[in-house]
């Protein structure tokens, strides 16, 4: 990790390379986004070259990050670390503490536990109905974990016949069908099908957000 941080470093000083010297917090996200899905591609392919390339490359994102931080005095490579070594610490008492637990479902009721403690002593508050699901997650994901979630109730028009019954019984292809052919017509229409339900999944969660009190976007992101 050292070589790794030395030439983030070299890249973005004086005489380094104009475009990651450009680069913020902010401007990285959508790569960010990418290379994750990338090595998440890579993972699918069963290549382990490959997935070694695309994980360099999500570990690249990492160092990227905490260099343009310690510039600025916001944190550094060894805050990142300790962060996360001391989460894994804490959240796995039954490894690192004498703590029994029950199998899996022990591990994942205690880890929750924790976790809500944690965010108690933070001060933070409680987390809405949606809180897990982050807002970044593709728009489709976030829509099938949402409605695991929420259990929301779909529209009636929309699952109608024939297409109700087409699509309930004709298995993930039919689905997947059933899907591109929303996104056609959205494009069709000049509608930018996953911007369209990204706006609709916001309007919907900011509306349970301030039903619970919770300023809509304000929600702490986790992984799901």
């Amino acid at each position: 990790m050292r070589r790794l941080l030395e030439t983030m470093r070299r890249l973005r000083a004086p005489g380094g390379c104009p475009w990651d010297q450009e680069q913020t917090h902010e401007t990285l996200r959508p790569h960010l986004l990418e290379e994750a899905a990338e090595a998440v591609d890579a993972i699918s392919s069963g290549d382990p070259r490959r997935m070694a390339d695309e994980l360099g490359d999500v570990l690249l994102q990492v160092a990227f990050h905490a260099v343009i931080a310690e510039e600025d005095g916001g944190f550094s490579y060894e805050d990142v670390e300790t962060a996360i070594v001391d989460k894994l610490v804490r959240r796995h008492p039954h490894v690192f503490q004498d703590l029994q637990v029950d199998g899996v479902e022990g591990v994942l009721r205690n880890w929750n536990a924790i976790k809500a403690a944690e965010r108690k002593a933070a001060g933070d508050a409680a987390p809405g109905p949606a809180d897990g699901v982050p807002r970044s997650l593709p728009a489709l994901r976030r829509a099938a974990e949402l409605d695991r979630v929420l259990a929301w109730q779909p529209d009636a028009a929309l699952v109608a016949e024939p297409l109700g019954e087409t699509v309930g019984s004709g298995g993930p292809e039919a689905f997947g069908e059933a899907l591109l052919c929303l996104a056609q017509l959205a494009r069709r229409a000049g509608v930018d099908p996953e911007l369209a339900l990204r706006d609709t999944l916001n309007r919907r969660t900011d509306a349970l957000d301030g039903a619970h009190g919770v300023e809509p976007g304000d929600r702490a992101e986790a992984p799901p």
